[in-house]
C-alpha cells in the first residue's frame, strides 16, 4: 500500500499496513544486526578506554576490521564494491553500531557524511575512483563544512577556491573546525566558495595533495575517542576534475547530506538507548538496598518503564520513516531514476520527518542515559561504571547535524513551504477545524476497547496543531519566522503527533497479527505515551496561543485546544509497572 508523502501525516490518516515495524525484519537483516552486535562486543566494548585515550592508530584499525566484515559497505551499490542493501537494512546496521560510543561517531562520519556526497553527487569517474576504497575502509573519509564563523549558517563560510592560472587546479585556502575523523582521514569533502560566488561549491580533497595542516585533537566533554580537529588549507591544489557536482551546488549537497545524517543520527541514538537500558536493567537486578533488589521499588520501576516507553516510541517512528524513504526510492527507480538519484529524491521527500527524528532521537537518548546514571547512583557517576561515558557521549547529539533548535525551526518552515508550493494542502483541513470550533462539541465518550481512545486522540491532536499553526500563520504572516518561541511550540506539537501515531500504528499492527493477549506491554506503552503526549501538546499549544492571540479569539482557541487534547484517564502507574516487570523478567530491552 502506498505510503503518505512527506508531511502528509499531519492531514491524513495512516493505516497500520502502510508502515514497516521492527518485528518484520527478515533473517538476513537479523544476521547483519548480529554481526554488528558481535563486532561491538569483541572489538569495541573491551577497548573503550583505549579508544577514548585516542591511542595512535587504533580507530583506523577498527575501521579496517569493520571494513573487512562489510560493515562499511552495506548500503553501497554492488558495482562499487558494496552489498547494495536497502535503506531499512542500512538503518538497522546503523542502529546496532550506534551503541559503540566514539566508534559509532567515527564510522557514521565515514559511512555517511564522508562517503555519501561522492556516492550521490560524484560523476562516474569520481565514484569508480573513490567509492570502492571507501567501502572497504582502505580510504577513510571526513566532511569539512563548519567554520569558526559559520556553524548553523553554513553558507556564510569564508573558505575560498580560485582557479590556477593554467586552469588545471583549484587553489583552496581556509579553515574548518569540529572535523570528525580529521586526524586520520585520507579523503576530505570540503565546502568552499569559488571566487565571489554567492553559494558554496564542494570538492574532493585527498590528504596527499599537501597544503593541509591539522590542529591538535580537541578536548571534548564526550565522544573523546572520536578524532576532532581543526583543518587548515593553505594553497592546497585540487585537480579541476575533483569539483563535486556543479559549481555553487555545495550548499544543496550539504543540505541533502544533513537530511540523511539526521535520520541516521536518530538510528544511532536508538542503539545507544537500548544499550543504556540493558545496563540499567542489569544493575537494577543486581543492586540490593534495604534487603531487596532496587528493581522491585516503584521509583526504579518508573524509570525503567519510561526509558522503555520513549525508546519503543523512537524505534517505531524511526522504522516508519525509514520504510517511507525506502518506498519512495523504489518508486523513483520504477520511474526510471538510478539508485543515487532515487535515493536523493526519497530522502528529500521526508526531510520534515528526518528533522523530527533527529530531535526526538537525541532527546530520548539524553533522557535514557540520564536515568541510567540515576539508577546506578554513585556508581553511575564513576568512570568505573558503564553509564558515565554514555551520559557524556550523548550530549553532542542535540548539536550534531544542525542543533535541535534549528531543526525545530525547519519543521515548521519546510511544512509551510510545501503548502505554499501546493505539495501539501494544509489550508482545507485547517478551515475545517475552524468550522468545527463553531459547532457543538462531541461529548460522547469512546468505549475504551483496545486502542480506540488513543486513535480518537490522535485525530484530535492533528486538529489542535492545524488550529494553532493556522492561526499563528494567519495572524503573524511574514513575522512568524521571527517568533521562534511560537515556532518551537508548534514543532513540539508536531513531533509528539508523529511519534504518537507511529507508536499506535506499530502496536495496532502487532495486535492484528498476534492478538491483544500477546502484546499487553506494547498496549501499555502506547496508552502511557499518548496519554502523556496529550498534556505536552496542550501545554505547547497554550503557550503558542497565549503568545499571539487575545480576547474572544484567544478564549475560543483555548477552549478548542482543551477539547482537542482531552483524553480519558488511565492508571499510568500500573501500566508502567507492567512494562518494568517485563523488562526485569527478560533482563534486557525486549520490545
Amino acid at each position: 500500500m502506498k505510503a503518505l508523502k512527506g508531511g502528509e501525516f499531519l492531514i491524513k490518516e495512516t493505516l497500520p499496513e502502510q508502515v514497516f515495524i521492527p518485528e518484520e525484519f527478515d533473517e538476513e537483516q537479523k544476521m547483519i544486526a548480529e554481526t554488528c552486535q558481535s563486532f561491538l562486543e569483541q572489538e569495541i566494548f573491551p577497548n573503550l578506554d583505549r579508544i577514548d585515550a585516542l591511542e595512535e592508530g587504533l580507530m583506523p584499525s577498527l575501521l579496517d576490521k569493520a571494513g573487512e566484515l562489510g560493515l562499511l559497505s552495506i548500503s553501497i551499490p554492488e558495482e562499487y564494491g558494496g552489498f547494495g542493501k536497502d535503506f531499512i537494512t542500512g538503518m538497522l546496521a546503523n542502529e546496532k553500531l550506534g551503541a559503540g560510543h566514539s566508534f559509532a561517531v567515527a564510522q557514521a562520519a565515514h559511512n555517511g557524511i564522508g562517503t555519501l556526497p561522492i556516492l550521490y553527487f560524484g560523476n562516474e569517474e569520481q565514484k569508480k575512483k573513490y567509492i570502492p576504497k571507501l567501502a572497504s575502509g582502505e580510504l577513510k573519509a571526513s566532511y569539512c563544512l563548519t567554520e569558526p564563523g559559520a556553524g548553523s549558517d553554513a553558507n556564510s563560510g569564508k573558505t575560498k577556491a580560485t582557479l590556477s592560472s593554467d586552469g588545471k587546479h583549484w587553489i583552496l585556502n581556509g579553515q574548518k573546525m569540529w572535523i570528525t575523523n580529521a586526524g586520520f582521514a585520507d579523503i576530505f569533502t570540503v565546502f568552499a566558495k569559488i571566487d565571489n560566488d554567492e553559494n558554496l561549491s564542494a570538492f574532493i580533497v585527498e590528504k596527499s595533495y599537501g597544503g593541509i595542516e591539522l590542529n591538535p585533537e580537541e578536548k571534548k566533554m564526550g565522544i573523546k575517542g572520536s578524532s576532532t580537529r581543526q583543518v587548515f588549507f593553505t594553497n592546497c591544489q585540487i585537480p579541476v576534475e575533483n569539483l563535486l557536482g556543479q559549481r555553487q551546488e555545495g550548499f544543496k549537497i550539504a543540505l541533502y547530506i544533513l537530511n540523511i545524517g539526521r535520520i541516521k543520527l536518530a538510528g544511532a541514538a536508538l542503539g545507544g538507548a537500548k544499550e543504556a537500558i540493558h545496563q540499567s536493567i542489569k544493575y537494577a537486578g543486581e543492586r540490593e538496598q534495604f534487603g531487596r533488589i532496587i528493581g522491585k521499588y516503584g521509583a526504579i520501576k518508573y524509570k525503567l518503564a519510561e526509558q522503555a516507553i520513549r525508546t519503543y516510541a523512537l524505534d517505531s517512528a524511526l522504522y516508519r520513516c525509514s520504510s517511507s524513504v525506502q518506498n519512495a526510492i523504489e518508486e523513483e527507480m520504477e520511474n526510471g531514476k538510478n539508485k543515487q538519484e532515487a535515493s536523493l529524491t526519497g530522502i528529500k521527500e521526508y526531510a520534515v520527518e528526518a528533522a523530527i527524528l533527529k530531535i526526538f532521537g537525541s532527546e530520548v537518548l539524553d533522557y535514557v542515559v540520564d536515568e541510567a546514571v540515576q539508577i546506578y547512583g554513585g556508581m553511575g557517576y564513576s568512570a568505573e561504571g558503564p553509564v558515565e561515558r554514555a551520559y557524556r557521549d550523548s550530549r553532542i547529539n542535540r548539536i550534531f547535524e544542525g542543533t535541535n533548535e534549528i531543526n525545530r525551526m525547519l519543521i515548521v518552515d519546510m511544512l509551510l513551504k510545501k503548502a505554499m508550493k501546493g505539495e501539501l494542502d494544509l489550508l482545507t483541513p485547517a478551515m475545517a477545524v475552524t468550522k468545527e470550533l463553531m459547532s457543538i462539541p462531541d461529548f460522547s465518550s469512546t468505549e475504551n476497547t483496545t486502542l480506540s481512545e488513543e486513535k480518537k486522540a490522535l485525530a484530535n491532536f492533528k486538529k489542535a496543531i492545524l488550529m494553532t499553526a493556522g492561526a499563528a500563520a494567519q495572524k503573524l504572516m511574514a513575522n512568524l519566522a521571527k517568533e521562534q518561541e511560537i515556532i518551537m511550540n508548534i514543532s513540539d506539537m508536531i513531533i509528539d503527533l508523529y511519534v504518537s501515531e507511529s507508536v499506535l500504528l506499530r502496536t495496532e499492527k502487532l495486535i492484528a497479527k498476534n492478538g491483544e493477549q500477546a502484546h499487553q506491554e506494547q498496549m501499555a506503552i502506547t496508552k502511557v505515551f499518548i496519554y502523556d503526549a496529550a498534556d505536552r501538546i496542550a501545554k505547547a499549544g497554550k503557550d503558542a496561543i497565549n503568545s499571539f492571540a487575545e480576547g474572544d479569539e484567544q478564549r475560543m482557541m483555548l477552549m478548542g485546544l482543551k477539547r482537542f487534547t482531552k483524553i480519558n484517564s488511565i492508571n499510568a502507574k500500573e501500566y508502567r509497572r507492567t512494562i518494568s516487570d517485563k523488562l526485569m523478567q527478560n533482563t534486557k530491552f525486549c520490545f
